[in-house]
């Protein structure tokens, strides 16, 4: 520890540093910013104490965990502090390849896996992968729980006991009835975020991740921050580095959101209801060239009329009596950011349509136990977008825009409105997204994967985080759609990852990679062999 002496002088070497690090054209530097200065120098002075990890947390003994202090309000750094979470394993030092030789550390490479609302407390145990191991040999890998998430102040907007109704319904089409019922369920919904939060509520958004960030970078030693980001990852990833450009010392965009402001975050909902429309029918090409084995239909329309059976037949009786078209829709919304998914998914619906139930439920029915995981994820995925940036406030626009696209993209768009409908009756401020740039020569080369046919990250949002981040690289996975890419079956993919985070390595500005293999459908037996195999998630 050192003196508090020592801290105020970190403080104001590390304020000079941030305050130059503010993006061109901000101006007078903001009371956040002088406040992420003063937490960060708080913490490169405390640091943090890794010990063994909470046994709720369920991870193994070679995973440190620690807790980190930082502001609730940047703009008062010495107000209401809230503890985040970490995690952490130590690089090994250790060449995989067996040759005996020492890898030199590169420091702490940190991890957030996306949501919002998702937490990033088991990336350290990624390091025992075949894939990740030569990173895990040179960096420190480190997760997080980000503010709200997990034991990091937790936000929730429900009792989470009541959180899954299952069997639910899940109309394709809904009648204005339904539409009134899940109007008021939103209204509801925000109101019991305000009510439990309170003030602090405002205080859950994208640019507090990344003051957040740029804290847990000073509390881990790095005068650069080394970062992977997936998903919503990529977007305070790309706050941060518009922030902190100086901070940055090496970043991966892993399936990059679209950070064009114009689209945080109703539009963007918008665009990824149509990309999931395309994924959608990528799956049911597949069925369908497995007919075979599946007997859905030996086309894409067959297919869909396999599934439309399945949705009428559960809304008459659920199966099991726990899973009704609702279920069956999240089930198969997995299938589109993940084809692994894909003959799991493909066998569940052709065993219930041929008279056996077992798979579905045991795929598709919502667990008790996860109740309380999942309603703080959404809270803190609603707290987090429903604040970062206006929405339309007109139940109206809603109704035009969606029911317009609904038209052409019916399988995942009025899932989508319910899940954000709540920003539309949302009680904490809403803020201006910030217009994510950097101009040549302020970042070093940054790196950006996507995949052409990703429908929960449209590849045009990489496309767009390209043209607004000078110097980067984008590594794009042609005619694939699995989200999230990094450590993933793409070995090409892959090759560029690590070169960029062992050798700081980029391939010029744009590379391609061809995809990978679609997966192979398997009989029933091996299905539920390797579904008996798969972790719980």
């Amino acid at each position: 520890m050192r003196t508090a002496a020592a801290v105020h002088v970190a403080a104001g070497s590390l304020l000079l540093t941030t305050l130059a690090a503010a993006p061109a054209g901000a101006g007078t530097p903001t009371a956040e910013l002088r406040g992420t200065a003063t937490a960060a120098a708080r913490a490169a002075a405390e640091g943090i104490d890794f010990g063994p990890c909470p046994a709720g947390q369920e991870l193994p003994g070679t995973v440190r965990c620690g807790t980190l202090r930082v502001p609730l309000d940047y703009a008062r750094p010495d107000g209401e502090q809230i503890s985040l979470t970490v995690s952490r394993v130590r690089a090994t030092g250790k060449d995989p390849g067996g040759s005996g030789r020492a890898v030199p550390r590169q420091g702490s490479l940190v991890h957030n896996p996306g949501g919002p609302g998702a937490t990033g407390m088991y990336f350290p145990m990624m390091g025992v992968l075949p894939e990740w191991k030569r990173v895990a040999a040179a960096y420190d890998l480190v997760g997080y729980a980000p503010r709200g998430v997990g034991r990091s102040a937790p936000l929730s907007c429900t009792d989470p006991g009541t959180f899954f109704e299952g069997p639910s319904t899940a109309p394709v089409h809904p009648s204005a009835a339904y539409k009134r019922e899940r109007v008021a369920r939103a209204e509801a919904y925000a109101r019991g975020c305000a009510e439990r939060t309170g003030d602090a509520l405002r205080h859950y958004n994208s640019l507090n991740n990344a003051r957040d960030l740029d804290v847990l970078r000073a509390a881990l030693g790095e005068n650069r921050l080394t970062f992977l980001g997936s998903s919503y990852g990529t977007y305070f990833g790309a706050l941060y580095a518009t922030l902190f450009p100086s901070h940055v010392r090496r970043m991966v965009f892993d399936s990059a959101v679209n950070p064009d402001p114009e689209r945080i975050w109703y539009r963007n909902n918008l665009d990824q209801s149509a990309a999931f429309e395309d994924r959608w029918a990528d799956f049911r090409a597949w069925a369908a060239r497995h007919d075979a084995v599946y007997g859905l239909g030996n086309t894409a329309l067959e297919v869909q009329d396999s599934y439309d059976r399945a949705r009428a037949r559960l809304a008459k009786e659920p199966a099991g009596g726990k899973v009704g078209p609702g279920q069956l829709q999240a089930a198969f919304l997995k299938a589109g950011y993940y084809d692994d998914h894909w003959p799991h998914r493909a066998h569940a619906l052709s065993a219930y349509l041929k008279g056996d139930p077992a798979p579905l439920v045991e795929q598709a029915q919502e667990y008790p136990e996860a109740a309380a995981e999942a309603e703080n994820a959404r809270a803190v995925y609603l707290a987090v977008e429903c604040n970062d940036a206006p929405w339309p406030t007109d139940w109206a626009v809603w109704d035009r825009d969606n029911t317009r696209l609904a038209r052409r993209a019916p399988f995942e768009t009025w899932g989508n409105v319910w899940t954000n409908l709540p920003c539309a009756y949302w009680r904490a401020p809403r803020q201006r997204p910030l217009d994510v740039r950097a101009g040549s020569g302020a970042l070093p080369p940054t790196l950006i994967l996507a995949a052409e046919r990703d429908a929960a990250a449209p590849y045009d949002g990489a496309l767009e985080l390209h043209r607004r981040l000078a110097g980067s690289a984008l590594v794009t996975e042609r005619d694939a759609g699995s989200h999230g890419l990094a450590g993933g079956a793409n070995a090409c993919v892959h090759g560029h990852l690590e070169a960029y985070l062992l050798d700081g390595r980029v391939p010029g500005r744009r590379a391609s990679c061809a995809p990978h293999p679609e997966p192979e459908p398997q009989p029933a037996s091996a299905d539920r062999r390797a579904a008996a195999a798969r972790p719980a998630v």
